[in-house]
Protein backbone atom coordinates (compact mmCIF):
# COMPACT_ATOMS: atom_id res chain seq x y z
CA UNK A 1 0.00 0.00 0.00
CA UNK A 2 1.39 3.71 -1.01
CA UNK A 3 0.74 5.82 2.15
CA UNK A 4 -0.55 9.10 1.73
CA UNK A 5 -0.83 12.21 3.41
CA UNK A 6 -3.18 14.53 2.41
CA UNK A 7 -2.74 18.23 3.13
CA UNK A 8 -5.21 20.80 2.23
CA UNK A 9 -6.66 24.03 4.93
CA UNK A 10 -10.17 23.49 3.90
CA UNK A 11 -11.64 20.31 6.05
CA UNK A 12 -14.14 19.24 3.72
CA UNK A 13 -11.58 19.39 1.03
CA UNK A 14 -9.27 17.14 2.25
CA UNK A 15 -12.10 14.85 3.19
CA UNK A 16 -12.73 14.59 -0.29
CA UNK A 17 -9.55 14.00 -1.34
CA UNK A 18 -9.16 11.53 1.22
CA UNK A 19 -12.18 9.36 -0.28
CA UNK A 20 -10.53 9.95 -4.06
CA UNK A 21 -7.32 8.03 -2.34
CA UNK A 22 -8.79 5.21 -0.65
CA UNK A 23 -10.82 4.49 -3.63
CA UNK A 24 -8.05 3.80 -5.64
CA UNK A 25 -6.54 0.40 -4.99
CA UNK A 26 -2.89 0.15 -4.12
CA UNK A 27 -3.59 3.49 -1.42
CA UNK A 28 -4.74 4.42 1.31
CA UNK A 29 -4.83 7.38 3.68
CA UNK A 30 -3.00 7.85 6.73
CA UNK A 31 -3.30 10.92 8.01
CA UNK A 32 -4.69 14.91 7.32
CA UNK A 33 -3.23 18.38 8.09
CA UNK A 34 -4.96 21.82 7.20
CA UNK A 35 -1.59 23.70 8.26
CA UNK A 36 2.17 23.73 6.90
CA UNK A 37 3.04 22.64 10.41
CA UNK A 38 0.86 20.12 10.95
CA UNK A 39 1.87 18.97 7.22
CA UNK A 40 5.54 18.87 8.36
CA UNK A 41 5.02 17.30 11.64
CA UNK A 42 2.74 14.46 10.48
CA UNK A 43 5.55 13.84 7.18
CA UNK A 44 7.86 13.25 10.48
CA UNK A 45 6.03 11.07 11.91
CA UNK A 46 4.11 9.12 9.81
CA UNK A 47 6.84 8.81 7.13
CA UNK A 48 4.25 8.66 4.56
CA UNK A 49 4.82 7.72 0.80
CA UNK A 50 3.08 9.91 -1.07
CA UNK A 51 1.92 13.93 0.00
CA UNK A 52 -1.14 15.66 -1.99
CA UNK A 53 0.50 19.00 -1.26
CA UNK A 54 -2.16 21.99 -1.49
CA UNK A 55 -0.31 25.53 -2.20
CA UNK A 56 -2.32 27.79 0.14
CA UNK A 57 -2.21 27.03 3.44
CA UNK A 58 -2.89 29.55 6.34
CA UNK A 59 1.01 30.18 7.44
CA UNK A 60 3.74 28.07 5.47
CA UNK A 61 2.35 28.06 1.87
CA UNK A 62 2.62 24.51 0.21
CA UNK A 63 6.26 25.76 -1.76
CA UNK A 64 8.27 26.25 1.47
CA UNK A 65 6.41 22.84 2.58
CA UNK A 66 7.61 21.15 -0.13
CA UNK A 67 11.22 22.83 0.25
CA UNK A 68 11.43 21.84 3.91
CA UNK A 69 10.86 17.98 3.03
CA UNK A 70 13.24 17.96 0.43
CA UNK A 71 15.53 19.28 3.31
CA UNK A 72 14.88 17.05 5.36
CA UNK A 73 16.53 13.18 5.49
CA UNK A 74 13.39 11.85 7.11
CA UNK A 75 11.42 13.15 4.25
CA UNK A 76 13.66 13.92 1.42
CA UNK A 77 12.68 10.93 -0.42
CA UNK A 78 8.67 11.48 -0.26
CA UNK A 79 6.60 12.05 -3.44
CA UNK A 80 4.35 14.95 -3.40
CA UNK A 81 1.39 15.61 -5.82
CA UNK A 82 0.62 19.37 -5.42
CA UNK A 83 -2.96 19.97 -5.94
CA UNK A 84 -3.94 24.14 -6.04
CA UNK A 85 -5.79 26.28 -7.39
CA UNK A 86 -3.05 28.41 -8.68
CA UNK A 87 -2.45 28.69 -11.83
CA UNK A 88 0.50 31.31 -12.27
CA UNK A 89 3.57 30.13 -14.19
CA UNK A 90 6.14 31.14 -11.26
CA UNK A 91 4.62 28.88 -8.94
CA UNK A 92 4.37 25.90 -11.08
CA UNK A 93 7.87 26.48 -12.41
CA UNK A 94 8.75 26.68 -8.69
CA UNK A 95 6.86 23.28 -7.93
CA UNK A 96 8.60 21.44 -10.59
CA UNK A 97 12.12 22.81 -9.43
CA UNK A 98 11.19 21.98 -6.15
CA UNK A 99 10.58 18.16 -6.95
CA UNK A 100 6.97 17.79 -7.35
CA UNK A 101 5.99 14.98 -9.22
CA UNK A 102 2.89 16.32 -10.49
CA UNK A 103 0.70 19.62 -10.13
CA UNK A 104 -3.31 19.03 -10.17
CA UNK A 105 -5.40 22.31 -10.84
CA UNK A 106 -8.40 22.75 -8.81
CA UNK A 107 -11.40 21.69 -9.11
CA UNK A 108 -10.03 18.27 -10.29
CA UNK A 109 -12.40 14.94 -11.01
CA UNK A 110 -11.55 11.35 -9.46
CA UNK A 111 -10.15 10.41 -12.78
CA UNK A 112 -7.81 13.10 -13.13
CA UNK A 113 -6.19 12.46 -9.43
CA UNK A 114 -6.41 8.65 -10.24
CA UNK A 115 -4.17 8.87 -13.29
CA UNK A 116 -1.71 10.58 -11.21
CA UNK A 117 -1.77 7.92 -8.46
CA UNK A 118 -1.85 5.77 -11.01
CA UNK A 119 1.50 6.94 -12.47
CA UNK A 120 2.97 7.42 -9.10
CA UNK A 121 1.99 3.47 -8.21
CA UNK A 122 3.40 2.63 -11.28
CA UNK A 123 6.80 3.99 -10.16
CA UNK A 124 6.87 2.73 -6.78
CA UNK A 125 6.50 -0.75 -8.23
CA UNK A 126 9.00 -0.05 -11.02
CA UNK A 127 11.66 0.88 -8.09
CA UNK A 128 10.67 -2.44 -6.80
CA UNK A 129 11.85 -4.42 -10.09
CA UNK A 130 14.94 -2.54 -9.42
CA UNK A 131 17.45 -5.52 -8.00
CA UNK A 132 20.21 -3.91 -4.98
CA UNK A 133 22.20 -6.64 -6.10
CA UNK A 134 22.27 -6.20 -10.24
CA UNK A 135 22.73 -3.30 -12.36
CA UNK A 136 19.80 -1.84 -13.45
CA UNK A 137 18.58 -2.28 -17.08
CA UNK A 138 18.07 0.68 -19.01
CA UNK A 139 13.88 0.17 -19.86
CA UNK A 140 13.73 -0.20 -16.08
CA UNK A 141 15.41 2.87 -15.37
CA UNK A 142 12.70 4.08 -18.12
CA UNK A 143 10.00 3.36 -16.05
CA UNK A 144 11.35 4.83 -13.03
CA UNK A 145 11.34 8.07 -14.56
CA UNK A 146 8.42 7.41 -16.17
CA UNK A 147 9.28 5.98 -19.46
CA UNK A 148 7.73 3.02 -20.94
CA UNK A 149 6.87 0.42 -18.27
CA UNK A 150 8.73 -3.13 -19.48
CA UNK A 151 6.86 -5.57 -21.60
CA UNK A 152 4.42 -3.00 -22.43
CA UNK A 153 3.86 -2.29 -26.19
CA UNK A 154 3.56 1.14 -27.59
CA UNK A 155 0.13 2.38 -26.89
CA UNK A 156 -2.14 3.59 -28.97
CA UNK A 157 -3.62 7.54 -28.82
CA UNK A 158 -5.95 7.95 -25.55
CA UNK A 159 -4.55 5.29 -23.86
CA UNK A 160 -1.85 5.80 -20.91
CA UNK A 161 0.73 3.62 -19.66
CA UNK A 162 -0.28 3.61 -15.80
CA UNK A 163 -3.62 2.32 -16.64
CA UNK A 164 -2.44 0.12 -19.06
CA UNK A 165 -0.31 -1.43 -16.45
CA UNK A 166 -3.39 -0.96 -13.78
CA UNK A 167 -5.71 -3.57 -16.01
CA UNK A 168 -2.22 -5.68 -16.70
CA UNK A 169 -2.34 -6.33 -13.22
CA UNK A 170 -6.15 -6.75 -12.62
CA UNK A 171 -5.83 -9.45 -15.40
CA UNK A 172 -2.35 -11.08 -13.99
CA UNK A 173 -4.12 -11.30 -10.75
CA UNK A 174 -7.12 -13.38 -11.90
CA UNK A 175 -5.80 -16.23 -13.93
CA UNK A 176 -9.27 -17.23 -14.71
CA UNK A 177 -9.90 -14.59 -16.86
CA UNK A 178 -11.91 -11.24 -16.51
CA UNK A 179 -15.05 -9.54 -18.45
CA UNK A 180 -14.71 -5.76 -19.16
CA UNK A 181 -17.44 -5.51 -16.80
CA UNK A 182 -15.15 -7.74 -14.03
CA UNK A 183 -12.10 -5.64 -14.96
CA UNK A 184 -13.86 -2.39 -14.59
CA UNK A 185 -15.16 -3.10 -11.13
CA UNK A 186 -11.94 -3.96 -9.92
CA UNK A 187 -10.10 -0.77 -11.52
CA UNK A 188 -12.66 1.62 -10.89
CA UNK A 189 -12.30 2.52 -14.64
CA UNK A 190 -15.71 2.67 -16.85
CA UNK A 191 -16.58 -0.63 -18.67
CA UNK A 192 -15.74 0.83 -22.08
CA UNK A 193 -12.17 2.56 -20.78
CA UNK A 194 -11.57 -1.09 -19.42
CA UNK A 195 -12.31 -2.42 -22.34
CA UNK A 196 -10.25 -0.55 -24.71
CA UNK A 197 -7.37 -1.61 -22.62
CA UNK A 198 -8.17 -4.96 -22.82
CA UNK A 199 -9.08 -5.45 -26.26
CA UNK A 200 -5.53 -3.58 -26.93
CA UNK A 201 -3.97 -6.56 -24.78
CA UNK A 202 -5.70 -9.03 -27.13
CA UNK A 203 -4.64 -7.26 -30.34
CA UNK A 204 -1.33 -6.61 -29.32
CA UNK A 205 -1.13 -10.38 -28.44
CA UNK A 206 -0.69 -10.08 -24.59
CA UNK A 207 -4.15 -11.35 -23.56
CA UNK A 208 -6.55 -14.00 -25.60
CA UNK A 209 -9.93 -13.65 -25.52
CA UNK A 210 -12.53 -16.75 -24.73
CA UNK A 211 -16.00 -17.06 -25.32
CA UNK A 212 -18.50 -17.33 -21.62
CA UNK A 213 -21.57 -18.83 -22.57
CA UNK A 214 -24.35 -18.22 -20.16
CA UNK A 215 -28.00 -19.77 -19.60
CA UNK A 216 -29.45 -17.02 -22.00
CA UNK A 217 -28.16 -14.27 -24.78
CA UNK A 218 -24.83 -13.50 -26.52
CA UNK A 219 -21.56 -15.07 -24.77
CA UNK A 220 -19.40 -12.64 -23.11
CA UNK A 221 -16.09 -11.95 -24.19
CA UNK A 222 -13.36 -13.41 -20.88
CA UNK A 223 -10.45 -11.73 -20.96
CA UNK A 224 -7.01 -14.20 -20.17
CA UNK A 225 -3.33 -12.84 -19.75
CA UNK A 226 -0.68 -14.56 -21.13
CA UNK A 227 2.32 -15.50 -19.48
CA UNK A 228 4.38 -14.62 -22.83
CA UNK A 229 3.22 -12.72 -26.12
CA UNK A 230 1.49 -14.73 -28.56
CA UNK A 231 4.05 -14.94 -31.90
Amino acid sequence: MIRTLVVDDDFMVAKVHGGYVRRTPGFDVVGTAHTGAEALRAARDLRPDLVLLDIYLPDLDGLAVLRELRGERETSDVDVVVITAARDVDTVRQALRGGAAHYLIKPFSYPALREQLDHVGSRHRALERLSADAAARQQDVDAVFGGRTPGTATLPKGLTEQTAELVRDALTAHPEGLSASECARLTSLSRPSARRYLEHFAETGRAEVRLRYGGTGRPERQYHWLARPAR
